[in-house]
């Protein structure tokens, strides 16, 4: 994880900033939310505050739910199961997607998607997602999340929460929430992040089939760019560093993982040449070590979010000293005190 700019600030104006949420799945989503955590213990920043809120996919989950006015003690707490946290978060966490996608339809999801690709108007990545068979899985748990959030067919009170996701015909990158994008209603939009290819089906909105922003980019922080923010917060569970395990399904993660790091570095490279401080939250080693191969094992859920109060927390704290350092490769086990899971049980 590294900060690094060179926008200069009045010293009686609060920096303006901006929040990146990236894709991960259930396991995602969890590490997310203990690296929201440890940043808000270090800095003392509310993530409500964002000026804008980008989410995509697992992220976009959790953007959803900032720009709705949770703070980030009561996602904690819903993930840790505790007992006086909000019920509609305990529901919707202790429901993940199955560990594995149900049977999908014997028909590729998108052949217009991967001719696209093909025709280098579409990344390869998203053209292997339009060659996958389309998905079945149910998700109506997120429209369940989102109706908890908002009114029906309303957007989160944050006016700057963006959800991304992927015209699954053109490859072409939607920005929802984005005032040059049509209102949607959340439930749609959420959804349509979520679709990850294979998993679950495309969603229409608007005549149009949208599937998972990840696709096309973990993160999407380039997005940030014409805001001309001093500072952007970058956490990005599907990027890394770090080496992971190199086993089983590890093998086809780290490739997909080394694919969103390549696209997310340049990403950040273009906000530092706008003048944007970035500070990039990204798995160390032991992180990947419990995350595995799978990032919607539910199984792992817990131990992958006390993972990451360990190791963001320390992580963090390294970027806010130090915030003029360089990216530099990660090959470290970053990890804390012990009682850093302790604490955020606690609500520390």
């Amino acid at each position: 994880m590294t900060a690094t700019g060179t926008r200069t600030t009045p010293s009686r104006r609060p920096p303006s900033r901006g929040l990146v949420l990236g894709c991960g799945g259930t396991l995602g989503a969890a590490w997310t939310i203990g690296a929201l955590h440890s940043l808000q213990r270090a800095t003392g920043w509310d993530p409500r505050e964002a000026e804008v809120l980008v989410g995509t996919s697992a992220g976009a989950e959790v953007a959803a739910m900032l720009g709705a006015g949770l703070g980030v003690a009561e996602l904690l707490a819903a993930q840790l199961g505790q007992r006086d946290a909000r019920p509609e978060l305990l529901r919707h966490f202790a429901s993940p997607p199955r560990p594995l996608p149900p049977r999908p339809a014997a028909f590729p999801g998108s052949p217009r998607l991967a001719r696209h690709a093909l025709g280098r108007t579409a990344p390869a990545l998203a053209g292997l997602s339009g060659l996958l068979p389309q998905g079945r899985g149910d998700a109506r748990r997120l429209a369940t999340l989102a109706d908890a959030l908002t009114p029906p067919g309303q957007w989160v009170r944050h006016p700057a929460t963006w959800l991304v996701a992927t015209d699954f015909d053109t490859g072409r990158r939607t920005v929802f929430g984005h005032p040059d994008t049509r209102p949607t209603a959340l439930r749609d939009a959420l959804r349509a992040s979520w679709a990850v290819p294979g998993w679950f089906p495309p969603v229409r909105v608007g005549g149009r089939r949208y599937a998972d922003g990840g696709i096309l980019s973990t993160a999407s922080a380039d997005l940030l760019i014409p805001s001309g923010l001093d500072e952007v917060y970058v956490i990005a569970p599907m990027s890394s560093r770090s080496p992971g395990p190199r086993r089983g399904l590890g093998r086809a993660e780290a490739l997909l993982r080394r694919v969103m790091t390549r696209t997310l570095d340049a990403e950040c490279a273009a906000l530092r040449a706008a003048g944007t401080r970035v500070v990039r939250i990204e798995p160390a080693a032991a992180d990947l070590e419990v995350l595995g191969g799978n990032f919607m094992d539910p199984r792992r859920r817990l131990t992958v979010l006390e993972t990451s109060l360990r190791t963001t927390r320390a992580l963090v704290r390294e970027a806010v000293d130090t915030p003029d350092t360089p990216d530099t490769p990660d090959t470290t086990d970053a990890t804390d005190t012990p009682d850093a899971t302790a604490d955020a049980r606690s609500g520390a």
